[in-house]
């Protein structure tokens, strides 16, 4: 990315939303305190809010308030460093901000041929809380806010932007999609779809958890909404059901596994339950990790033909596999390069994190049944001691809840215990499936 639309992407409050939709669940610009100088605005001062968050309900979200300046230091070279103030507004409790900045942000240096090198400072000073067991190794060493995770999702997002614009694409990277109207609308959707799944997930104050426990234990957290108006989403109530667990499994295992079509039938409970077969019928490359791809699978049973869009993209830090059922003539409507901003996806899917204790002792680091490439040795080769350690798996249905009153009126919809149910089952099914295949049973 080019150093002006790195910088621009600080200075506007919703192109740093898009940014980063895996930290950032809320953002606004209070007030505008200097506009800057020139085209660039040079010397911008902005006060500003965000609600920071992890893709698990299970820890809090960190809402802050502080200042940010960009700043032209040379032709070359901006800083742009955000940082706390005592006194926001006299309508806000103090006491309520449980969270400051000390000064943070980054140097954006201009490397010429449209590439920046970025370094990136992430300084907080948080009251002491209690986090969940699974989560207090990665969040009190710093990585679940810190900079590593900043910097990785800005390069993810920023080889998706590369692809997104590209024209020589090469045909091993866009197979099934003939043309480059299609390609862009297809990226376009699953990304939308992939920040839908990133705002539904989270802690945010958005949503309204309700802990409940499965069949077979697992702790799962229950949220719902209702949608009448947004024509990206199915109208009517949306269930939400997100579970997060420890497995003794290496996060780049634990991807490459979970967003491989081969190996769908022995997790998914669409595919096993009628004994269906999957197959990609399309993949795109959105990164330069093979991992980042869009995909379209079909499902095929006995009684019909199913259509899955499927976003995987892995950064150095955290990765997701987000999916959604699409209605197939749609698809192909998008696969030829119609508009897509009003297909209604209901994304579900998966975020893994590494744990950040490289002690524990894992159960699998490799499978008999995987094809090795030269891709993945070399990969293998890269591999940190971090990324070997174990791996928190969050995972996240979302259904739309039937309702057979009014005509079915999106407006009359009200959430049902046989929903709730529904869901539950869902999660605990995936779950023993996921830990039985992977022969990591809990004792």
């Amino acid at each position: 990315m080019d150093l002006s639309r790195l910088v621009q992407s600080f200075l506007d409050v919703n192109q740093w939303k898009e940014m980063f939709p895996c930290l950032i669940s809320k953002a606004t610009t209070v007030d505008v305190i200097c506009n800057g100088e020139g085209s660039n605005s040079n010397g911008a001062v902005q006060l500003m809010f965000a609600e920071l968050q992890m893709l698990t309900p299970m820890v809090a979200t960190r809402e802050v308030y502080f200042v940010r300046c960009c700043r032209e230091l040379s032709d070359e070279k901006w800083g742009i460093v955000d940082v706390s103030i005592d006194k926001v507004e006299d309508n806000i409790d103090a006491s309520l901000l449980k969270c400051r900045k000390r000064p943070s942000g980054c140097i954006v240096e201009d490397n010429s041929n449209g590439h920046c090198k970025v370094s990136w400072v992430e300084h907080w000073e948080c009251e002491k809380s209690s986090v969940h067991r699974m989560y207090r190794s990665i969040v009190n060493n710093g990585a679940a806010f810190g900079a590593r995770h900043w910097i990785s999702t800005l390069q993810l997002q920023s080889q998706r932007l590369v692809f997104f614009m590209a024209t020589n694409v090469p045909i091993k990277d866009s197979t099934g999609v003939a043309t480059s109207a299609g390609r862009k609308s297809i990226l376009t959707l699953s990304e939308r779809m992939r920040r839908s799944f990133c705002h539904a997930v989270g802690a945010s104050s958005f949503h309204r958890w309700t802990k409940v426990t499965s069949k077979n234990g697992e702790d799962i957290r229950i949220s719902s909404r209702k949608n009448l108006n947004d024509h990206g989403e199915p109208l009517g109530v949306i269930l939400t059901a997100v579970s997060s667990v420890w497995l003794p499994l290496s996060p780049k295992f634990l991807f490459h596994f979970l967003r491989d079509e081969n190996h769908r039938s022995q997790w998914d409970i669409m595919v096993t339950a009628g004994g269906s077969s999957v197959k990609s019928i399309a993949t795109l490359a959105k990164g330069q990790d093979r991992g980042n791809s869009v995909n379209i699978h079909e499902i095929t049973s006995k009684v019909n033909i199913k259509w899955i869009l499927q976003d995987s993209s892995r950064s150095g830090y955290e990765s997701m596999i987000v999916y959604a059922p699409v209605d197939i003539p749609s698809m192909k409507n998008v696969i030829n390069g119609c508009d897509s901003s009003n297909i209604a996806i209901l994304p579900s899917g998966f975020s893994i994190l590494p744990d950040g204790v490289n002690a524990r002792p894992l159960l699998i680091t490799a499978s008999t049944t995987t094809t090795t490439t030269e891709e993945d040795q070399q990969e293998n080769k890269n591999t940190t001691e971090e990324e070997e350690g174990g791996s928190l798996l969050t995972m996240a249905f979302q259904v739309i809840t039937t309702n057979n009153s009014n005509n079915g009126s999106p407006s009359s919809a009200k959430l049902t215990l046989e929903s709730v149910e529904s869901v539950k089952s869902m999660v605990s099914c995936t779950l023993r499936n996921i830990r039985t295949c992977l022969q990591c049973e809990e004792d």
